[in-house]
């Protein structure tokens, strides 16, 4: 059967962990969990920032927006993946699962390239602190942000419209969620430009960002080490421990998903290592950045002192 972008009847059976059934009660508690975190953390981060002057600075205006990907990102797939977790017939059809595969792609290449934006505004605020007011200005900062947001609009529009696949019959997707390269094997026709595309994409989005994050921590470390205090440098490393942890979990689980060969892949690991970006990493964002950070803690205190 032949499927181009405006097929709106063939459906995919989504296998999610019913290939496992002994852990449905198990998986449905961690996601449902996992989710509610999620929800609840991000939207606390956001909270504090919007009403904190205080936090009113770059560092955390991207944070806000990490924030509110992650929301977005988790919304996109955990809601889905409890709902099928007990469905008999968890069935997509294609304009939903190209839909879902569309709005995941976006975030997550727009998480790739913010994470990036972070580490130039820690090396910018530990290399150059007199000038950092100057160089990460208020436009600046809209303008990076909305730069990562585009590029990945554009990055994810050239993906999903190359996607113009025949399928010969097998419909079943073994994941939680409509996932690209899980439907590109289910495609009977040719998939290497897709293939080719999905790797193009990945220099940009994962490999050269991944690339920035390092040659900025070099930097980083370089300025620190030169700082004569031990205080001075265990204070200057505090403020990117939680943006190096952040990024050492986002690109290591994405690389490892997308940037290897296909051949060397199964679907249930595959599927699997999706759970670290796609329901980890959003949950455990606001932990690292907040339990960490005694600005954002500062901030929660004044606002339950307020509230007593």
């Amino acid at each position: 059967m032949a499927i181009d972008n405006t097929t709106a009847v063939f459906e995919f059976l989504l296998i999610g962990i019913s290939n496992y059934p002994e852990w449905r009660v198990t998986f449905f508690t961690l996601v449902l969990i996992t989710y509610l975190s999620t929800l609840l953390g991000n939207g606390l981060i956001i909270f504090l920032i919007y009403f904190d002057p205080h936090l009113h600075t770059p560092m955390y205006f991207f944070l806000t927006n990490l924030s509110f990907l992650d929301l977005c990102y988790g919304t996109a797939s955990m809601p889905q993946a409890l709902v099928h977790c007990f469905s008999t017939h968890p069935y997509l059809s294609y304009p939903q699962c190209l839909t879902q595969i569309s709005v995941s792609l976006l975030l997550a290449t727009t998480e790739c390239l913010l994470l990036a934006v972070m580490a130039y505004d820690r090396m910018v605020a530990i290399s150059n602190p007199l000038r950092y007011s100057m160089i990460m200005n208020g436009p600046v900062c809209v303008w990076l942000a909305a730069t990562s947001w585009g590029a990945s609009l554009v990055l994810t529009a050239m993906l999903v419209l190359s996607l113009k696949l025949h399928f010969c019959g097998a419909n079943i997707i073994n994941h939680f969620v409509c996932e690209i390269l899980s439907l590109l094997k289910l495609a009977c026709s040719d998939t290497s430009l897709n293939e080719l595309m999905i790797h193009t994409t990945g220099i940009f989005t994962l490999l050269l960002p991944f690339g920035f994050v390092l040659l900025s921590y070099v930097r980083i470390a370089m300025t620190v080490l030169r700082i004569r205090s031990a205080q001075g440098r265990l204070k200057a490393f505090s403020t990117c421990s939680s943006h190096l942890t952040v990024v050492t979990i986002f690109y290591g689980a994405t690389i490892s998903m997308y940037m290897r060969p296909q051949s060397k892949s199964s679907p249930d690991q595959n599927k699997f290592i999706s759970v670290f970006y796609g329901a980890l990493t959003p949950m455990l964002n606001p932990l690292i950045y907040s339990l960490r950070n005694k600005d954002v803690r500062g901030a929660m205190r004044k606002i339950t002192t307020k509230r007593t």
